[in-house]
C-alpha cells in the first residue's frame, strides 16, 4: 500500500464511484436525451429521469451518511483517548472550541505532534486544511471510509 500523505489521503470505493454512479449518470443522461428526442413519450421519460435522479441522490447520501457518521464518532473517541494518554488532560474540556474539520484533521498528526498542533489550532484558529499541511510526519489512516 502506498504511503499516505496529504496529497493522496482521499479514498474511493470502486463499486460506488466507478460502477454505480457512472452507470446511473449514463442512464440519467440517456433518459434526458429521450425527453427531447421522443416527443410522444416525453412525460414517461421525464418521470424516468426524475426517478433515476432520486435513486442516484439517495444512494450517494445514504452511503455517505451512515459511514461518515460512524467514522466521525470513532475519530472523536480516538482523539480523546490519544490526547488523554499523551497529556493526562481531557480533550472534552476544549473540544467544543474546535470545528469538526479541525478535529478530523488532527487525526493525521502523530503522537509527538498532536498536543502542540492542537494548541496551535486553538490559538491560531487554523483550518482543517492548514492543520493537515502543518503535519510533519503524517500518521496514515488506511481504514477510512
Amino acid at each position: 500500500m502506498k504511503t499516505q500523505s496529504y496529497s493522496n489521503h482521499i479514498r474511493y470505493y470502486a463499486p460506488h464511484h466507478f460502477v454505480l454512479y457512472p452507470l446511473l449518470l449514463i442512464l440519467l443522461g440517456t433518459s434526458i436525451y429521450f425527453i427531447f428526442s421522443r416527443e410522444a413519450e416525453r412525460a414517461i421519460w421525464i418521470f424516468i429521469s426524475i426517478g433515476l435522479f432520486l435513486i442516484s441522490w439517495l444512494a450517494f447520501m445514504l452511503r455517505q451518511h451512515y459511514a461518515l457518521t460512524l467514522q466521525d464518532r470513532i475519530v472523536r473517541l480516538e482523539l480523546r483517548y490519544r490526547y488523554f494518554a499523551l497529556t493526562g488532560e481531557r480533550l472534552e474540556l476544549f473540544e467544543n472550541q474546535l470545528s469538526q474539520s479541525q478535529l478530523f484533521a488532527l487525526r493525521f498528526a502523530p503522537d509527538d505532534e498532536l498536543p502542540g498542533l492542537l494548541k496551535r489550532a486553538l490559538q491560531e484558529n487554523l483550518s482543517g486544511n492548514a492543520i493537515k499541511k502543518s503535519i510533519i510526519n503524517w500518521k496514515p489512516d488506511y481504514h477510512r471510509v
